[in-house]
């Protein structure tokens, strides 16, 4: 039986690298991707089964991702967790600001998943990372107007999606992260400590994107210990 192919997007630093050094443990054909391919390289050049290719959400992402399906041929387990903080003040945020948070936050991780339906197999799973942030009815935090109303547009998605391909053979799902210590927590909140580290939160994820489209579908899943 040929080993499942799993695909990290966004995995050159925080939980999504964590994601890819957990999973080169195991047996399965493990796809590393970030537009970051040298530090991918660094931090995975050991592993047989750990293959980084360069993928960049902000440009071109439809024609990226085809060819770079096609080349990898099936997909078993599609994590969408490359994300774009910016923070700053509402008033002063630019159209490019909105237009990078939403590109790589929402139109790249659609634009994505659009080129991976022809070579999702029976039993896929796809997981979009989002945050607390962009769940309705959470706190909010002031300077995340542009990244936490991107990742809410991704929760939606998601619930779309799922009604859009209730027939279909494979299952998609959203994780809404809390805090976890990476340098993009650093970035929003400096010099808070969170709970948990990118390892913690990675191993959650791990074990949710290879198994719980067994229970779940189409489904928004708060995954946080504390706020923020």
């Amino acid at each position: 039986m040929n080993k499942r192919n799993v695909l990290v997007v966004g995995a050159s630093r925080g939980i999504g690298e964590a994601m890819v050094a957990q999973l080169a443990g195991s047996e399965l054909s493990v796809f590393a991707l970030s537009r970051n391919v040298k530090r991918m390289e660094l931090s995975f050049s050991t592993y047989a089964n750990v293959t980084c290719q360069t993928f960049d959400l902000s440009n071109d992402v439809r024609n990226q991702a085809e060819r770079l399906f096609k080349e990898i041929g099936r997909i078993d387990v599609l994590i969408n967790n490359a994300g774009l903080l910016i923070n700053k003040p509402f008033d002063q945020l630019t159209h490019d600001d909105l237009h990078q948070s939403y590109q790589v936050n929402v139109i790249g991780v659609m634009e994505t998943v659009q080129a991976a339906l022809p070579y999702l197999s029976k039993g896929s799973h796809i997981v979009n990372i989002s945050s607390m942030g962009g769940v309705q009815g959470t706190v909010k935090f002031p300077g995340l107007a542009a990244y936490s109303t991107s990742k809410a547009a991704l929760c939606s998605f998601t619930e779309l999606f799922a009604e859009e391909f209730k027939n279909a053979p494979f299952n998609m799902n959203c994780l809404a992260l809390g805090a976890a210590q990476t340098e993009m927590l650093e970035e929003a909140f400096p010099g808070y400590q969170a709970p948990l580290n990118a390892n913690e939160m990675a191993a959650f994820v791990v074990d949710f994107a290879l198994n719980g489209n067994k229970w779940f579908n189409g489904k928004i899943l708060p995954v946080a210990l504390t706020t923020p």
